[in-house]
């Protein structure tokens, strides 16, 4: 596998070996010693998938006390993918880092502790499975407007306003949302 760094410190962009023929594809999602030695961890301890339709967009979340690493991997359609830092006194606190993530190229994307996360949905549907360093706690959770206009994510909307939950159309400004840890 191949491991590409972002703009941001530790989030990671990881390209697996896919091996392809006549019949499809294989590859290897997560391997323990593989990621250990690209200095990801190799505990998690819960897995997740969504589903969402075309210009769905989740997020941003991350949990404040209770901090979760992310794999993240898009296993149908594509994805607009998204990390913030938000831990104490990094260099880069309140920057962003994305990358397009899809079923066509199997990357995946690293997020460590500390990070907020959210994505868009650029194709029909789309299937996003993870892997979480910490259990997920919704007392824990906090939300940041993905529209927050401190952060100028550049989110690929093309004109149209995307779809969103209740809670995260009411998640925080990025100022007054507490820092992680």
């Amino acid at each position: 596998m191949r491991v590409e760094s972002t703009r941001l410190p530790g989030v990671l962009v990881i390209e697996p070996v896919v091996h392809r023929d006549q019949r499809g594809f294989f590859l290897e999602t997560w391997r323990a010693e593989r990621y250990a030695e690209a200095g990801l961890p190799t505990s998690f301890v819960q897995d997740n998938h969504s589903r969402s339709a075309r210009g769905t967009l989740r997020g941003l979340h991350y949990q404040v006390n209770q901090v979760q690493g992310k794999l993240m991997r898009c296993a149908t359609g594509e994805i607009f993918d998204v990390a913030v830092d938000l831990r104490r006194g990094s260099p880069t606190y309140g920057r962003w880092a994305s990358v397009t993530l899809s079923d066509r190229d199997h990357r995946q994307l690293w997020i460590p502790p500390g990070f907020a996360h959210g994505f868009y949905v650029l194709s029909d549907v789309a299937d996003v499975e993870y892997k979480c360093t910490a259990p997920y706690d919704p007392a824990d959770e906090r939300v940041i407007r993905w529209d927050d206009p401190d952060l100028a994510i550049a989110w690929p909307l093309d004109g149209r306003a995307p779809v969103v939950s209740p809670k995260d159309a009411g998640g925080l400004a990025f100022r007054d949302a507490p820092a992680c840890g």
